[in-house]
């Protein structure tokens, strides 16, 4: 059974690929104008500090679930989960990467807007008599987590390793 900080341990490796990621959806080139009156070759989209969640899962994922995202709902030990910190408000940006099978380097990644997912299980809540979206699933360790088609949450996907143009949009 893997605990927080097995499972941190091991998405954790991850950390420099997600840097890089992160770093072309979120700095582009500048326009001429901008190089060439102001000094300026590469911007930031944007100085607003964003809070980026990271989650990571095993290859197996990736055949059957590869059109779906994962947000942890539960761990045995009653711990606060990604799920309730997402519906508090916390968090801007999701990444979400699919490891290959040897578990040393990302093959499918998704960078999605907290908010457009936080508007999204709002609404469907409302619309369903408190019912809360998603797939509800258990793994053998005892956490939980909910499964979203992506295609489920329009607007969600910021950029993705399937897009030809990263940069599409940040969260407002």
């Amino acid at each position: 059974m893997k605990d927080y900080n097995q499972s941190k341990k091991w998405s954790d490796r991850f950390i420099p690929a997600i840097k890089r990621i992160l770093s072309e959806v979120l700095i582009s080139e500048a326009p001429f104008k901008e190089d060439a009156n102001y000094n300026t070759d590469l911007m930031v989209l944007d100085l607003k500090p964003y809070r980026i969640a990271c989650r990571i899962r095993n290859n197996d994922c990736l055949k059957d679930y590869g059109d779906q995202f994962t947000i942890r709902d539960g761990r045995p030990s009653g711990a606060k989960s990604e799920f309730v910190k997402i519906r508090d408000g916390w968090g801007d940006i999701h990444f979400y990467g699919i490891a290959n099978a040897a578990g040393t380097e990302l093959v499918f990644w998704v960078v999605g807007d907290l908010n457009v997912l936080r508007i999204y299980i709002e609404s469907y809540t409302k619309e369903n008599n408190g019912k809360l979206p998603g797939i509800l699933k258990t793994n053998k360790d005892g956490t939980t987590f909910r499964a979203f088609y992506y295609r489920d949450v329009p607007n969600f996907i910021i950029a993705s390793s399937l897009d030809d143009k990263w940069r599409k949009r940040l969260p407002e």
